[in-house]
């Protein structure tokens, strides 16, 4: 599913205007962006979590040329699958 499909679908569920819909979903990822951007933990209970994760600076090599260099710190978000959602993947219903 894309962010299109999605729109979609909220707009047949809610019985909403495309637009409106669009508004919706867009309004979702942008305050989810705004929270991971500020460093806040995201969590959508039976669905998942979504959280900043933090890396150090460390010393690697460049694999084309085998040479060390620094890796400088960084912050990558990260998605933590929810029981239920994991539940509902792992064992569907026959």
């Amino acid at each position: 599913m894309n962010k299109l499909e999605l729109i979609q679908a909220v707009k047949e569920k809610c019985r909403l205007t495309k637009d409106e819909a669009a508004e919706v979903v867009d309004t979702f990822f942008s305050e989810l962006t705004v929270a991971l951007a500020n460093g806040d933990r995201v969590e959508i209970r039976g669905f998942c979590s979504f959280f900043i994760k933090e890396y150090k600076s460390y010393t690697g090599r460049n694999p084309k040329t085998g040479k060390k260099v620094t890796v400088a710190p960084k912050k990558l978000p990260f998605f933590k699958c929810g029981k239920e959602l994991k539940e509902k993947v792992d064992y569907p219903a026959n």
